[in-house]
């Protein structure tokens, strides 16, 4: 299966199970992998058997920077419900990462990843 692939998408957000998390907010860095046959669009060179991904990267952004979830795991299925139900993709892979997660150890990031398909 082909893919696009959207990589390090940054937002502020308001998610996580700390108070101060919700109050505060955070950056959030989300990933996408969108799978879906892209031949007609290779060979024909036409936008339209492809997907426009800005109006991928808004659709994230509106979630990310909507309405707090109090974890990444709801901002995940989230992204990928809507990406599902937006766009002609078969399945989707969205990866959310909290790189300043608010924990006393030293970590490059938190993230969650799953994948999604068409029932």
């Amino acid at each position: 299966m082909d893919k696009i692939i959207i990589k390090n998408l940054e937002f502020y957000g308001y998610h996580g199970l700390a108070p101060e998390e919700q109050r505060l907010g955070q950056v959030f860095v989300v990933d996408l992998e969108l799978f879906l046959d892209l031949r007609q669009a290779g060979s024909l060179d036409a936008p339209e058997h492809t997907v426009d991904y800005g109006a991928v990267a808004s659709l994230v952004k509106e979630i990310v920077a909507g309405p707090p979830c109090k974890l990444i795991e709801a901002v995940a299925e989230k992204i990928a419900t809507a990406v599902l139900g937006s766009f002609p993709v078969k399945e989707v892979l969205v990866r959310v990462r909290k790189p300043n997660a608010p924990l006393p150890h030293k970590f490059a990031y938190m993230g969650v990843e799953i994948r999604r398909g068409r029932e």
